[in-house]
């Protein structure tokens, strides 16, 4: 009956044992995953002010009137061909 108890026991033990090796396992592979994943958002980050920093040129107002100019040969009206509509 005591050999019962004890192998139960054991078996009991090694079996926690597995299982905190196992949630260690786990534990690592998703610290590994989110510093992946964090490693990628930084880039994007990183990504995202150039966009917006290259948005912010092409947008400039000097730069779209010249383009208008030059590229599309766009002028600007005079005054009086102004049509001003109320909503």
């Amino acid at each position: 009956m005591l050999k019962r108890v004890v192998f139960f026991l054991l078996l009991l033990f090694l079996g926690s044992a597995l299982s905190v090796i196992y949630s260690k396992y786990q534990a690592r592979l998703l610290f590994v995953e989110m510093q992946q994943l964090q490693k990628d958002l930084d880039d994007y980050e990183v990504e995202w002010g150039q966009l917006q920093l290259e948005l912010t040129t092409l947008a400039e107002h000097n730069r779209v009137e010249r383009l208008a100019r030059t590229r599309l040969g766009l002028i600007m009206p005079r005054r009086e061909q102004i049509i001003y509509l109320k909503p």
